[in-house]
């Protein structure tokens, strides 16, 4: 099944909805823009209640992707890739079948949407996924890729909470400050370790209590999920699934910036004044957490170390930018963040076709 958005129904260029004909997973991919170039975005693997929220979640996060291309700098548009995990989950030969499956799809595309590693898949998913099609990045290192890009993209997620520092407190150093990591997965795990080393005063927590080992590692003060969301801090920082902070938990906060790695962290864009009123600076996810796409994105481009290096230490810049201009504007960051990305795509000049952009 597919639907094209110029009927007014989706916000997107396209929705391709397939069942693998190995596997019987059902695959969406969401292509919300191509204006700067080709949709570029991660597959995430997720248990969903159904295959309608498996759609609504491409759908959304495909826009997020667009926005954090644009605002970042970069010559890509938003997509994004969900499987609807089947009961039991997959191991083995039958989770490389599902890859190939996924590889098929995004192959039928023809270079107008490359593929990633997101929740719930890693390098060698991607290995997979490289057997049927050429439109895919953040392979493993001895397969020419970039590999896992989370440390990357916690080195540009600690750049925007020193951006947010300074903008909250007027120093940029994490030092001393009380910052609390919600989720310590591949990302969240890297940031915590980072902000460590810089001396920040750690508050952690994670479903998983086996995360308390890091926790103890690091000297950071282990807290509870429910009670993560509302401990006393400078820094916020949510770094596992999106929604974290919704109409209930924002009259909970305890804190005066949030900014971390997770995607969609705001449960919807009334939460953003929210924060606002209650003098709490929030830095647009889809700025904080854009290392991991632009490590990608250095993989597609051939980019070296020390190009890629600086886009990523760009964020912060890019973030203090958002802030001045929320500011002067009277609206709030995430607006701020989202006219930066519309005025780009505005000026947008028609790409040619994407299918030798990702060979």
């Amino acid at each position: 099944m597919s639907a094209n958005g110029s009927n007014g129904i989706l916000d997107h260029e396209e929705l391709v909805v397939r069942r693998g004909d190995r596997s019987g997973a059902y695959i969406a991919i969401g292509i919300h823009s191509t204006a700067l170039g080709p949709a570029l975005g991660g597959a995430r693997l997720w248990r969903y209640p159904g295959l309608g929220d498996a759609i609504a979640d491409a759908l959304r996060l495909s826009e997020a992707m667009t926005f954090k291309a644009a605002a970042a700098g970069l010559d890509l548009g938003g997509g994004k890739a969900v499987i609807l995990e089947p009961e039991g989950g997959l191991a083995g030969e039958d989770r490389v079948e599902l890859m190939r499956d996924l590889g098929d799809v995004v192959e039928s595309l023809a270079g107008r949407y490359v593929t990633a590693e997101d929740v719930g898949t890693g390098a060698e998913d991607m290995a997979a996924i490289a057997e049927r099609t050429s439109h895919v990045v953040g392979l493993p290192e001895d397969r020419g890729g970039s590999g896992d890009p989370s440390p990357v993209t916690a080195r540009g997620v600690e750049a925007a909470i020193r951006a947010s520092c300074e903008r909250r407190f007027g120093d940029r150093d994490p030092s001393g400050r009380r910052v609390c990591v919600i989720g310590l997965g591949h990302v969240g795990a890297k940031l915590a370790e980072r902000l460590a080393r810089a001396g920040a005063e750690l508050v952690v927590s994670d479903i998983d209590p086996g995360k308390r080992e890091l926790a103890e590692r690091l000297g950071a003060r282990w807290v509870g999920p429910t009670e993560a969301i509302a401990s006393e801090c400078e820094v916020l920082a949510p770094c596992a699934l999106g929604g974290a902070i919704d109409e209930r938990a924002v009259g909970e906060l305890r804190c005066e910036v949030v900014c971390g790695a997770a995607n969609n962290v705001l449960a919807g864009d009334e939460i953003a004044p929210r924060l606002h009123e209650r003098g709490i600076l929030y830095a647009p996810d889809f700025i904080a957490n854009a290392g991991g796409l632009i490590n990608v994105y250095g993989e597609l481009h051939g980019l070296d170390a020390g190009a890629l290096e600086s886009l990523i230490d760009g964020i912060g810049d890019a973030l203090a930018t958002i802030f001045e201009r929320a500011e002067a504007g009277s609206v709030t960051p995430l607006e701020a963040a989202r006219a930066v990305a519309r005025e780009r795509l505005g000026g947008a000049q028609p790409q040619p076709e994407p299918a030798t952009l990702a060979a």
